[in-house]
């Protein structure tokens, strides 16, 4: 008995002599980052949206962090190529992915993809929110969600959405307002928001759900019938536009882009890069180089984006079920 408590106490004082020496190493390694120059891994190609914001804050962070911070475009695979170069990276700090909401997404609706959204990466900070809007071509009797569902329901399978393509985030706030409310639309994807737009400004499909930038301008001219956002909030950038949530509860897909580090990677580490986001997202020219490119400015601490990703897999995990979603 004797023995066994002094092998305990050994134990103890190795245990407690290992945490003495590492946290002053994580402090360390928070003191001398970064020491080089950041790869921002941008797994889509260039000039999409998820590049467009990461290279508004590039210049910015890089300043608050005294390093540069380089883009690398890796597009392929729905974002996938990029996505796993990024998980199996050395976590270091020196290689972030920075991404947009189709993370929650691709994995319920991709089989097999070589990594695990939860487990090879943590959270690291929001960096903006860019919401999805439902417009109408002008012909279609319905001047929000409210008639949008009578209409529906008093015509089953006639009315048609066209998104940016099959499982993306307009596909699904499609599909979730379906299973909300029980209307039969039919879904139509398209390459790109720009024909998406160019179909429903001609009456080849009568309704859209794309990025607020893609439709504003026509919503403005006449062209096209705002109905409602797909968000949790109305959007800065269109305050008199509806949420469909204020009709339809709980009908929400936000829509976002952030940053992750490789699992492993220091929380001290992690936790400076957290502040320099929340820094430069809280600038006022940030924020309007933003505003312009229909994106609003939003930072997190790491706990709350990793609780936002793991809601999120449930929650399309459900949709891209029920809505039985495949891609060919």
């Amino acid at each position: 008995m004797s023995s066994m408590k002094n092998l305990l106490h050994i134990l103890a004082l190795t245990a407690l002599a290992f945490f003495a020496c590492a946290m002053p190493a994580l402090a360390q390694d928070a003191k001398d980052y970064p020491a080089k120059p950041i790869r921002f891994i941008v797994p889509y190609p260039p000039g999409g949206g998820t590049d467009v914001v990461a290279r508004i804050l590039s210049e910015p962070l890089a300043a608050v962090l005294g390093q540069p911070i380089i883009i690398d475009n890796r597009g392929g695979a729905g974002g996938s190529l990029g996505t796993e170069l990024a998980a199996k990276s050395a976590p270091d700090g020196y290689t972030i992915l920075f991404t947009l909401s189709s993370h929650t997404i691709n994995p319920r609706l991709y089989a097999n993809l070589p990594f695990d959204t939860e487990r090879d990466f943590t959270a690291v900070s929001l960096a903006a929110l860019s919401p999805q809007i439902l417009v109408a071509n002008p012909s279609v009797p319905a001047n929000n969600i409210r008639e949008l569902i009578a209409l529906a329901k008093r015509e089953p399978g006639k009315l048609n959405f066209a998104s940016v393509g099959t499982g993306s985030p307009a596909h699904i706030a499609g599909e979730l307002f379906k299973l909300k409310t029980g209307v039969d639309m039919v879904h139509v994807p398209y390459k790109g928001g720009g024909p998406a737009i160019a179909d429903t400004l001609g009456g080849q499909v009568q309704l859209a759900i794309v990025t607020l930038p893609a439709a504003i301008q026509y919503v403005k001219a006449g062209r096209l019938k705002a109905l409602a956002i797909a968000s949790d909030t109305r959007s800065a950038a269109a305050p008199d536009i509806p949420t469909i949530a204020e009709t339809v509860p709980d009908c929400v897909v936000n829509s976002w882009y952030g940053a992750l580090a490789p699992a492993k990677t220091s929380p001290a580490i992690v936790a400076k890069l957290q502040a320099a986001f929340a820094k430069v997202l809280a600038m006022p020219d940030v924020k309007e180089k933003l505003f312009a490119q229909g994106a609003e400015a939003k930072s997190s601490t790491s706990t709350e984006f990793a609780a936002r990703i793991h809601d999120e897999l449930k929650e399309w995990e459900y949709v891209i079920r029920e809505a039985k979603i495949k891609v060919e």
